[in-house]
Formats: structure tokens, C-alpha cells, sequence
């Protein structure tokens, strides 16, 4: 039997493609995971990029924080942020993945401030790059562990960056974004419309072809089990 964090694992591996340049910053047990899954089962020529300036790393362990120096071990060179940035905005990023506090349904996010900048309810993070990378790399995918109406706003309180979202992959559903509006793609098997109808805050489309999102096979999950034997993935979820 699977799990969410297994679906979600599964779901972004599937998204990326052989050959292309992929990145993850801080925070992103999910990703990391994912990208290692799909370099192991369809996509061995992918280049896996993170934000401790590893390329292609062979960690012995998944470390719980993608800063941790695990993350490259074995790499043949250590690349800078300035390298990434510079990458980035020469077009030759295939896919970062990023997250936001805050998603509109135009896939723009919030990391800067719940409630007014100038007197936050919380105040968040910043952009950490994703404001420069956002608009430049070929393709953004968008996770959330959480799937509700205070994640998924109908107007972002603080546009902190705004870009070539592709996709959106939260814990019930895959959202697409077509004509600059996210739309439902597949809903998880263990979810239902009515589910993401109710815990999301802006106006739901659903694309003419949206479906079920195909479980996990056997194969994606011994891989993930031999990537991921601690269950690194879950900590996003605690």
C-alpha cells in the first residue's frame, strides 16, 4: 500500500524528463526524492542540481535538510548559486522545483508576509531566489504538503514571484496550469472532487480530459523504497 507522500514523490518523478536540468533549493525533501526516482527509472541522463551546489550527487544517506553536505558527496564539481542563477537566465534550467506559503490560480506565490507587508500577520522567508529563477527557467513545478483554502488563495496577500509555473502538485490533485489559470488536472486516487472543491480557495476548473491520477506501480515503489529507505519523504508532512 502507498502513501501520500509516495504518490507525491511518484507524481513529480513522473513530470521530469530524460536529459533535462533540474533543481531543488532548501526545504525540498519531496523533490529530492523525486528527482533521484527518475533518474532511476526513466530519466538516467537527467542532471540533478541542489542548492548545496551539488551535480549529480551520490549521497550514502538522504540527509532530513536538502542543505546538508550529503547532497554532494560525489559530485565532480561543487556549483555556486551565482552558477545556477546565471544558468537560469541564460535558459538552459530545464525545471526548479519551488514552493510558496501562498498559490493563486495563476500559479503565482507567496513567500514575503501573511496579511499586509507593512504590519504581517507572519512574516515569511522571502523569495530565496525564486523571484529571479521563476521567470527564466523552462519549467516550474509547484509542491504543497497541504491542500487548503489558507494554501490555495484566490489573491495572493504578496506577490513574491510569478513565472513559467507548468504544475502544482499538492496532497489531492495535479493542477496544470492552461492560459494562465491552474486547472485540475488528475485528482489522487485516495481524493476526491469534492474534496479539492472544498479545500481550495479559488475558482476550480477541471481540464476536458482531468482524470485519476495513476497509482503507484510496484516498480516506482521498490525504487522508492530502495532510494528512500528512512522515509525521509514524509518529514514535509510532520
Amino acid at each position: 500500500m502507498w502513501t501520500i507522500s509516495d504518490i507525491m514523490a511518484v507524481s513529480m518523478a513522473r513530470l521530469l524528463r530524460n536529459g533535462e536540468t533540474v533543481f531543488h533549493g532548501v526545504a525540498s525533501p519531496l523533490p529530492m526524492v523525486a528527482i533521484l526516482l527518475a533518474k532511476k527509472l526513466h530519466a538516467p541522463d537527467l542532471i540533478y542540481i541542489n542548492i548545496t551546489g551539488g551535480i549529480d550527487p551520490e549521497p550514502a544517506r538522504l540527509p532530513h535538510s536538502t542543505v546538508h553536505p550529503e547532497l554532494f558527496k560525489g559530485s565532480a564539481i561543487i556549483f555556486s548559486l551565482q552558477d545556477l542563477f546565471d544558468l537560469a537566465a541564460r535558459g538552459d534550467l530545464d525545471v526548479a522545483f519551488l514552493g510558496g506559503a501562498q498559490i493563486d490560480q495563476h500559479g503565482r506565490t507567496n513567500m514575503t508576509a501573511i496579511g499586509s507587508r507593512q504590519h504581517p500577520k507572519i512574516r515569511l522567508p522571502g523569495s530565496a531566489g525564486s523571484a529571479s529563477i521563476m521567470p527564466v527557467v523552462k519549467r516550474v513545478i509547484l509542491w504543497r504538503t497541504r491542500h487548503d483554502r489558507k494554501t490555495f488563495v484566490e489573491r495572493c496577500d504578496f506577490i513574491t514571484a510569478d513565472g513559467r509555473v507548468e504544475r502544482v502538485v499538492t496532497p489531492l490533485c495535479i493542477f496544470k496550469k492552461v492560459d494562465n489559470i491552474l486547472q485540475v488536472e488528475s485528482i489522487h486516487p485516495h481524493a476526491s472532487r469534492e474534496e479539492v472543491l472544498a479545500n481550495t480557495g479559488f475558482e476550480v476548473r477541471f481540464l476536458p480530459d482531468f482524470h485519476i491520477t495513476p497509482e503507484p506501480t510496484p516498480e516506482e515503489l521498490k525504487w522508492l523504497s530502495e532510494i528512500d529507505p528512512h522515509r525521509v519523504r514524509d518529514i514535509e508532512f510532520s
